[in-house]
């Protein structure tokens, strides 16, 4: 699948610019692990995870990393992309664990995204390319800033990884950092 084929996929089940920015924001998070973790030869694929991996949310919530390896199995696509898009949503909606480091990665950061997300835009530059661990440790520790973000997740995805949270945040700061001057916030 090239990441027009998937980016079209992705439209026929998303409209809402907040989901189709999260996907492009997520793609681009997962690009630049890829190439910093040693997976350069697959950041393309890298990227259409994280491209597709909400695929499904916006029109089955309920259905959620469930959905989408109907959609995508019917569409006859790779089981690698498949799993690897489902398995985002283990201990919420399915029991697929995260074993491959990409998978890992997506687990890690999608919520933190958003959770950068926010916490950027609340700074007077309403940008990440100013922004720092500490401001970002802050905004982590307070229960009601992005309380839809899951720290829960997050820190256990940290764990999955076998890096601190702070490396997972800094990190994840400098992809979001990247993707910002590719797609914007």
């Amino acid at each position: 699948m090239t990441r027009e084929e998937a980016f079209e996929l992705l439209k026929e089940y998303n409209q809402d610019e907040f989901h189709l920015k999260h996907a492009r924001t997520v793609e681009g998070v997962m690009k630049y692990f890829a190439r910093e973790d040693g997976y350069g030869e697959e950041e393309e694929f890298w990227g259409i995870v994280g491209l597709l991996h909400d695929l499904d949310f916006e029109k089955y919530p309920q259905e959620h990393c469930i959905k989408s390896q109907e959609i995508m199995r019917e569409r006859g696509l790779d089981e690698r992309l498949i799993r690897a898009t489902a398995s985002h949503g283990y201990g919420i909606t399915v029991d697929i664990k995260p074993e491959h480091h990409m998978e890992k990665v997506l687990y890690a950061t999608d919520e933190l995204t958003g959770l950068i997300g926010a916490a950027a835009l609340m700074r007077p530059s309403k940008s990440t390319l100013d922004m720092e661990l500490k401001s970002l440790k802050k905004k982590f520790k307070t229960p009601k800033f992005a309380a839809g973000c899951s720290r829960e997740v997050i820190k256990n995805g940290a764990d999955m990884l076998g890096w601190d949270l702070d490396e997972l945040l800094q990190r994840t700061i400098l992809a979001m950092q990247e993707v910002e001057k590719t797609i914007g916030l």
